[in-house]
């Protein structure tokens, strides 16, 4: 957990009991002291998510390594291989992944975590459905580790392909987070 992640929660806190404070005023019949809390919880939270923002634009796109973990607090997922076949729709990629928990005592999943192939221009191609497949929110023991496998049809006119990771979540409201959609989502390059 980072410290922005703690601000969040921190600042969750502070929301709740301002907004509260505020009904309680306006029950009281004090509208004038309901309406200038709320008025500055709104400045602050205006302020609070321009920071988000910016700090979502400015940040540049983490490339990951072939076999670097991306971690989610104790849960990590990373690119183990990447294999081409041509195909007769364009190119098959098969991406082995490792999920695994670095956590000491505690089971645990990460739910929200999506994968897909981008390139060069842009394009996103997503896994095709396969009901067999480990899914990626797998309940994993203290230091477990399993594999899984997707598999990717692309045009053959893709270059510069790379296995996009985002994590779907509160990430619109947490500094830094990679959830955020105007963040570019960490990516593995593939060969």
């Amino acid at each position: 957990m980072s410290i922005f992640d703690l601000l969040f929660l921190g600042l969750f806190l502070t929301s709740v009991i301002t907004l509260l404070t505020a009904a309680v005023l306006a029950i009281r019949k004090q509208r004038s002291r309901a309406v200038r809390t709320l008025r500055n919880y709104a400045i602050c939270f205006a302020i609070y998510m321009s920071v988000v923002f910016v700090v979502a634009l400015a940040t540049p796109q983490r490339v990951y390594a072939v076999g670097e973990d991306r971690c989610f607090d104790d849960w990590c997922i990373a690119v183990e291989a990447a294999d081409r076949a041509p195909a007769p729709a364009g190119v098959l990629y098969t991406v082995t992944l490792r999920l695994s928990s670095h956590a000491g005592r505690v089971s645990q999943r990460e739910k929200g975590v999506r994968v897909y192939l981008t390139d060069g221009q842009g394009r996103r191609f997503n896994p095709t459905p396969d009901p067999a497949a480990t899914p990626l929110d797998v309940l994993l023991e203290p230091g477990q580790a399993v594999r899984t496998k997707r598999v990717f049809l692309v045009p053959a006119d893709a270059h510069d392909v790379g296995l996009t990771l985002s994590h779907e979540g509160p990430g619109w409201f947490i500094i830094g987070d990679d959830g955020n959609p105007l963040h570019k989502h960490a990516v593995v390059r593939l060969p």
